[in-house]
């Protein structure tokens, strides 16, 4: 048994700040910024949360899916910006929507969450346990910047996406993941530390670390070999891929990966310009981007990658 996508849904916070913007406020530029990652905007939270948008993105994705939340049997939610520890995004959007006989659980992936949500998701249909799942990546990653590190904190943005998927038998979906924590704290954000009667400690709040250039290393080699081999297993070529739907983290490393894949970039969608890098939730906003706006097809087979923190990587071919 394998799974469809039938229907997403995204949601941004309404306030947009360009690059002028923050150089406004921070040493830096239009052009620092654009010609290293090709990121010009980004959206960033004031009155949403990250529960309000991931339910905003939940509710678009089951009207685009024509189901109703009390038919979801199950929810997952990726991400590392809950809005709290407990109770879990997941149960917060399923209470959001009414869907009252949904499992629902958070999952932490970092940038490849909602493919390591989406790999879960096949697991538990292919058991035969559920028939249908929604799946949510959903970041207000502007919380846990640093908004005096102006190398990373430009890069990121809020935002949420979600899919919805029923189990189908004729559908191709083959998922591969890897992960490797011995180079974890190359990107990195502390959470609170021990403090206790017994151990007392007085620290500042962690924010969001990078080493840009290893990420950058671990990433154009990663992706690439990630992406073929997922290929391999389907027994599918580069060349019957309609589109590949890239974690937006910079346009230098999805152009990367095309070349090393010898495919043209018009295969390779990108929302990053406008939006940053949302960690778990760009990849199914850009999936959402360009259901609605008609550039997949019923039948066309499209591949997923998210790569990030963790270090994690994922991804996956599917039928449309």
């Amino acid at each position: 048994m394998n799974i469809r996508i039938c229907g997403t849904g995204s949601a941004l916070p309404e306030r947009k700040i360009t690059n002028d913007d923050l150089s406004q406020i921070m040493d830096t530029s239009d052009e620092w910024i654009s010609s290293r990652t090709g990121i010009k905007t980004r959206h960033l939270a004031t009155e949403e949360t990250t529960t309000s948008l991931a339910t905003e993105a939940a509710k678009k994705a089951l009207a685009d899916a024509d189901m109703k939340p009390e038919e979801v049997e199950l929810i997952i939610a990726a991400t590392v910006t809950p809005d709290y520890l407990v109770p879990t995004l997941s149960c917060e959007v399923q209470r959001e929507i009414g869907a009252v006989n949904a499992v629902a659980f958070d999952l932490g992936a970092a940038c490849s969450g909602f493919l390591f949500a989406l790999s879960t998701a096949q697991a538990y249909i292919a058991s035969g346990r559920f028939k249908n799942a929604l799946l949510i990546g959903a970041e207000v990653l502007s919380k846990i910047m640093d908004w005096n590190d102006r190398s990373t904190c430009v890069l990121f943005g809020d935002g949420a996406g979600a899919a919805v998927v029923r189990a189908d038998e004729e559908n191709i979906c083959h998922v591969v993941q890897g992960s490797d924590g011995a180079k974890g704290l190359v990107l990195a954000c502390e959470n609170r530390p021990v403090n206790n009667p017994y151990h007392k400690m007085e620290s500042p709040l962690g924010y969001v670390s990078m080493n840009g250039q290893e990420v950058y290393k671990f990433a154009v080699r990663t992706v690439p070999a990630t992406i073929t081999k997922v290929l391999e297993e389907a027994d599918l070529k580069a060349e019957e891929i309609s589109l590949f739907v890239l974690h937006q983290a910079n346009l230098r490393i999805i152009e990367a990966v095309a070349k090393r894949l010898k495919q043209p970039m018009e295969k390779f969608p990108v929302n990053l310009t406008e939006c940053g890098n949302i960690s778990a939730a760009s990849v199914p906003i850009l999936l959402d981007n360009i259901n609605r706006h008609g550039m997949i097809h019923r039948g066309d087979k499209v591949v997923l990658a998210g790569f990030g923190g963790g270090l994690t990587w994922g991804a996956a071919v599917l039928t449309w």
